[in-house]
């Protein structure tokens, strides 16, 4: 499974000038005190719970949550952490298309089933929200769309909200299915995102493409 494990597909990433300066650049702030999210061990949590061979649904979020609860997945906390209102706004559109409740707010169980939840930016310092925009990641995670977008398998994009649109230009592939609607945030999640219906419209995607479905319920 060497041509589809993320160290492979991204060694060449790894190596440019952008990507090492701005690694060193964030171990000098976490070493001079500055509190950055999520911890160094869950910057690539994704990654690590969703190998590309068992992609089959990509969520796009923006940044981590900057109040310590980030865990390296999109829209995921700790499960002992407050919802944030965007994913309580989740969890209340799964809520209204499949009849599903969550109470935990640790995603990591759609992660290992294909669900790449994906932030384009990957870390933040506290308080700050957006305050690593600029910083390298933006560059990084183009070029994880565009390895994701290459893979042979059938995938459902997901995307919510005018930042995870933009990246809409760089998924080509035929195979692939993108669905689209407003952020879930509070400030747009009422511009449709509570009745678009998305989560039974991935399963609906996987089963006719012969792939499992997502379990949407968390343990």
């Amino acid at each position: 499974m060497m041509e589809n494990n993320w160290n492979y597909l991204l060694r060449v990433e790894f190596e440019k000038p952008y990507f090492i300066e701005m690694q060193n650049r964030i171990k000098e702030m976490r070493f001079n005190g500055t509190t950055i999210y999520p911890m160094s061990f869950d910057v690539f949590k994704a990654f690590d719970l969703c190998p590309p061979w068992n992609i089959k649904v990509v969520i796009l979020g923006q940044d981590p949550y900057h109040d310590g609860s980030a865990t390296g997945l999109a829209f995921s906390v700790r499960d002992s952490a407050k919802h944030p209102k965007s994913l309580t706004n989740i969890f209340r559109a799964l809520k209204i298309d499949s009849g599903i409740e969550n109470k935990s707010g640790d995603l990591s169980y759609w992660a290992i089933q294909g669900v790449f939840l994906l932030n384009t930016i990957l870390t933040v310092e506290k308080g700050k929200p957006l305050s690593h925009k600029n910083l390298g990641w933006e560059t990084f995670t183009d070029e994880v769309v565009r390895i994701v977008n290459d893979l042979k398998q059938p995938i459902v994009w997901v995307l919510w909200g005018k930042l995870a649109q933009q990246k809409k230009h760089l998924i080509t592939n035929s195979n692939h299915l993108i669905l689209e609607a407003a952020h879930p945030s509070p400030m747009s999640a009422h511009k449709g995102f509570f009745w678009c219906k998305h989560f039974s419209k991935v399963n609906e995607f996987l089963k006719k493409n012969k792939q499992d479905t997502i379990y949407w319920r968390l343990p």
